[in-house]
């Protein structure tokens, strides 16, 4: 924490019932009003512009992927009595498994 005198003040407007809410979790911690929303504050994380176009870049490549995993399975399901269905489907289960691993982190 700093040691800087707090001499500025921030207006928030709420409702009674979201004061009376945080008013109790701020008890119950033995805090202040004032400390526990600094403390919430500052463990928000925030994005930038950057972030958010590169997040949806990803989501925008997974979905391409995984539509083009359907229409490969799609036809591994159509002929699934031939070698080359069973191989890709193998290789559908491993690419499944990285994508799930992607989507945890």
């Amino acid at each position: 924490m700093t040691t800087d005198k707090r001499d500025t003040t921030i207006t928030l407007r709420v409702t009674q019932s979201e004061k009376l809410a945080w008013q109790n979790k701020a008890d119950l911690v033995g805090m202040t009003l004032s400390n526990l929303i600094r403390q919430a504050i500052s463990r928000t994380k925030t994005w930038t512009a950057a972030d958010k176009s590169l997040v949806k870049e990803q989501t925008r490549q997974i979905v391409r992927i995984g539509n083009n995993l359907n229409q490969i399975a799609r036809w591994a399901n159509t002929y699934k009595s031939t070698a080359e269905a069973v191989q890709i489907i193998q290789a559908l289960r491993l690419i499944e498994q990285s994508l799930n691993k992607l989507k945890k982190d």
